[in-house]
């Protein structure tokens, strides 16, 4: 089992446990919480693959990622008030999610010839649909949509890892300089509140 592999699956619980989060937040019942975990965990990966032409979508050839993703918001939905201690701690794990999750989308693509900047859109996407559905569902706005340093972050660990793949650096080290890339800027993001500029009024 491969550090990328294990990865994502950590990155797949994060996500999954912020989807369900969402639902209790929200005052829905299990079926609607177990909904929101599974959309948020696999929602984005799911897309890509129906955009790329790679059926069944991953999460249907692996189903560990649909066990994992229902076993995670079960979870929360069952011990959410004992679980509340690590509601903080999500926003990390969500970005090791979201740098794996990009590096993968991005990849991906890139292996079935698509062109840089589309290879780029499949990562952020990969990484960010499934959270903006979840907050559709939610009535909130998504957050890739807000000022927050979020889908920022992805594109630019998305760009770096084109550019290396372009300058034929092995694949391992330029996957682990672009998922660092991007965790390391959502994290400082969310340590000094930074955002991108807002249109002024």
């Amino acid at each position: 089992m491969n550090l990328l592999y294990i990865l994502d699956l950590v990155g797949t619980a994060a996500f999954a446990a912020s989807g369900a989060w969402a639902g209790i937040r929200n005052n829905m019942d299990l079926l609607g919480v177990l909904i929101l975990g599974l959309v948020t965990a696999v929602g984005g990966g799911t897309l890509r693959d129906m955009l790329l032409g790679d059926l069944p979508p991953f999460s249907l050839k692996n189903e560990t990622y649909l066990y994992l993703s229902l076993a995670v918001a079960l979870l929360v939905f069952m011990l959410h008030r004992r679980l509340a201690f690590i509601e903080h701690p999500l926003l990390y794990f969500d970005a090791i999610g979201l740098g794996t999750f990009v590096v993968i989308g991005t990849s991906k693509a890139l292996a079935f010839d698509m062109g840089s900047l589309g290879a780029i859109f499949m990562g952020v996407m990969t990484a960010t649909a499934g959270g903006a559905v979840r907050d559709v569902l939610s009535n909130q706005v998504p957050l890739i949509l807000c000022k927050e340093i979020y889908a920022s972050a992805c594109f630019a660990g998305g760009l770096l890892l084109v550019l290396l793949h372009a300058l034929e650096l092995p694949d391992p080290l330029a996957a682990l300089a672009a998922a660092l890339t991007v965790i390391a800027l959502r994290l400082v993001a969310i340590r000094y509140n930074w955002a991108l500029p807002k249109a002024s009024k």
